[in-house]
C-alpha cells in the first residue's frame, strides 16, 4: 500500500494540474446545467430534454467524487509543501469543503424520496448557498491555480533556508522523485538569477499587469452573470419582498369580489405556512379577470357544470391543513387551504360509469394532468381558492388551483379552470417528459385509494 501511494504521488505537481483542469470542467458543466434546470425559460424550451439534462447534472455531480479522492491521495505531499503558506492552506480547505458540500447535498437531493422532505429542504438550501457563494470562487480558483501550477518552481518543495548548504543537505536526504523536483526548483531559481540579479520579491511590478486584468475580467464576468440570480436567491430565502402579501400586492389577477375566508382560515388553523414557495411555470404566468375567467366540469358527467367567478366564490368551501412537496426537493409545511372538495364537485356533476380518469386543465392553455377515478375519491384533494386565509396570487397558481397533498406538486395543477372526465388514462405535461405518472409521496397514507383514513 505504501509503495502504491508512493508511485501515485510521483510527479504530483502535474497531477495537481490535471485535477484542477478536470475539476474546472466539472464545475462549469454543473453550473450551466444547474442554472438551466432552475431557469423558467429553459423549462419550456428543453421539454423532455430537461429530464436528460437532470441526469447529466446528477452523473457529472457524482463524478466530482473522483478528483476529490484523487487529491486526497496526493494531499499528504501537497500539505507538506504548504506548511509555510497558511493562506494557501485555507484556500485548499475552502475548495474541498465546497466540493464535498456540493456532493453530499446533491446526493440528498438526488435521493430526496429516501431522505424525506425536511432533509431535502435543508440540502436544497445548502446546495443553493454553496452554488451562489462558492461557484464564482471555485471557478476563479481553478483558472488562476492552473496557471500558477504550470510554473515548475511553484510545484517544487522549497527549503526554508536559501543557502546552498541547506539545499544540498535537503537533496542528500530526498528521494529520487523529490531530488528531481528540487533540481527543477534550483534550475528555475538559477535561471531567474542569471536573467535578473535583482531579487524577484524586490523587482518593480507594473501597476496593472496583464494577468491582473484577466483575473479582474473573470471576476467581473462572474459577477455580471451570476449576480442577479444570486440576489434573487437571497430575496427568496431571506424573505426580501417574497411574502404572499407582496405577491398579492403585485397580483395581475383582477377578480371581484375577493373570496372571504372562513373562520378556520382567518387566522389559519395551520398557524401559517412554514417554508418558501418556488415559482416554476412552463409558460408566462397568466392573468385573469371576471371577463375572461370561468370554471367548468364536463366530459363523462350527467350534468355539465359551468360557473363564472361570482358564482364560483359562493360555493360551499371547507378548510384543511397539509404539506406541499415539490419533486425538485423543496417543501412548504402547514399550509391552510380553503376550497371545494374534488369529490364533492364530481358528485354534484354526476359521474358516468364509463369514466376512467379525471383530467385537469390549466388556464395557461398548455399544462394538463390527470388522476384515476379511484384516486379522485381521496378526501383531501381540493380545488383551492384561498391559502392561509388570503386569495391565491397568480404566482402560486391563483385564482384557483388544484391541491393533491399526497402527491408531488406537479400533479396540483395551477390556474385550474376545467375538469374533464374521460374514458382512458391521460399522460400529463411532465409525465410526457419523464416524470412518474403516479406521483405518490413516500408514506402517503392513501396510496391505496380505498384507504380513506386521512393523512
Amino acid at each position: 500500500m505504501k509503495q502504491w501511494l508512493k508511485n501515485m504521488r510521483k510527479g504530483y505537481g502535474k497531477k495537481l494540474v490535471s485535477i484542477h483542469a478536470w475539476n474546472a470542467w466539472i464545475v462549469v458543466i454543473l453550473a450551466i446545467s444547474g442554472l438551466m434546470l432552475v431557469g423558467g425559460f429553459w423549462r419550456e424550451i428543453l421539454g423532455i430534454g430537461r429530464v436528460w439534462l437532470k441526469w447529466l447534472h446528477i452523473i457529472v455531480g457524482l463524478a466530482m467524487l473522483a478528483p476529490v479522492l484523487y487529491y486526497l491521495i496526493l494531499a499528504g505531499k501537497h500539505w507538506k509543501q504548504l506548511r509555510n503558506r497558511p493562506w494557501q492552506k485555507v484556500n485548499t480547505i475552502i475548495v474541498l469543503a465546497l466540493l464535498v458540500g456540493w456532493l453530499l447535498s446533491g446526493i440528498v437531493l438526488w435521493q430526496f424520496k429516501l431522505a424525506g422532505p425536511r432533509w431535502s429542504n435543508a440540502a436544497l438550501l445548502i446546495h443553493d448557498l454553496l452554488t451562489w457563494v462558492g461557484l464564482p470562487y471555485i471557478i476563479y480558483h481553478s483558472i488562476t491555480r492552473t496557471k500558477w501550477l504550470k510554473n515548475p518552481a511553484r510545484r517544487a518543495v522549497k527549503t526554508t533556508s536559501p543557502s546552498l548548504q541547506t539545499q544540498n543537505a535537503a537533496e542528500t536526504n530526498a528521494t529520487a522523485d523529490e531530488k528531481g523536483t528540487l533540481a527543477a526548483a534550483s534550475s528555475s531559481e538559477a535561471y531567474s538569477s542569471k536573467e535578473d540579479p535583482i531579487n524577484q520579491a524586490e523587482r518593480p511590478q507594473p501597476v496593472y499587469t496583464r494577468r491582473a486584468f484577466i483575473r479582474s475580467a473573470v471576476g467581473v464576468g462572474l459577477a455580471v452573470t451570476l449576480g442577479p440570480t444570486f440576489i434573487s436567491w437571497v430575496g427568496r430565502n431571506l424573505k426580501i419582498d417574497n411574502s404572499i402579501d407582496s405577491m398579492l400586492e403585485n397580483d395581475p389577477n383582477r377578480m371581484v369580489p375577493l373570496p372571504q375566508p372562513l373562520s378556520a382560515s382567518s387566522p389559519p388553523i395551520g398557524g401559517g405556512a412554514e417554508g418558501h414557495f418556488r415559482v416554476y411555470t412552463v409558460t408566462p404566468i397568466p392573468s385573469f379577470s371576471n371577463a375572461n375567467w370561468s370554471f367548468r366540469i364536463d366530459g363523462l358527467v350527467e350534468r355539465a357544470q359551468v360557473w363564472n367567478w361570482e358564482q364560483f366564490v359562493k360555493l360551499a368551501r371547507t378548510v384543511q391543513v397539509s404539506d406541499f412537496h415539490c419533486v425538485t426537493g423543496w417543501s412548504v409545511y402547514k399550509n391552510t387551504w380553503e376550497g371545494i372538495s374534488l369529490a364533492q364537485l364530481l358528485k354534484q356533476a354526476g359521474v358516468k360509469s364509463e369514466a376512467h380518469s379525471v383530467k385537469f386543465y390549466s388556464g395557461d392553455g398548455v399544462y394538463t394532468d390527470a388522476i384515476t377515478m379511484d384516486q379522485a375519491q381521496m378526501e383531501d384533494i381540493m380545488v383551492a381558492v384561498m391559502h392561509d386565509g388570503k386569495p391565491i396570487p397568480a404566482d402560486l397558481g391563483g385564482p384557483v388551483r388544484l391541491v393533491i397533498p399526497q402527491m408531488y406538486a406537479y400533479k396540483s395543477v395551477k390556474w385550474l379552470n376545467r375538469i374533464e372526465l374521460i374514458d382512458s388514462e391521460h399522460i400529463g405535461y411532465w409525465e410526457e417528459r419523464g416524470y412518474d405518472k403516479d406521483a405518490w409521496l413516500t408514506g402517503a397514507s392513501q396510496r391505496i385509494p380505498n384507504n380513506l383514513s386521512g393523512s
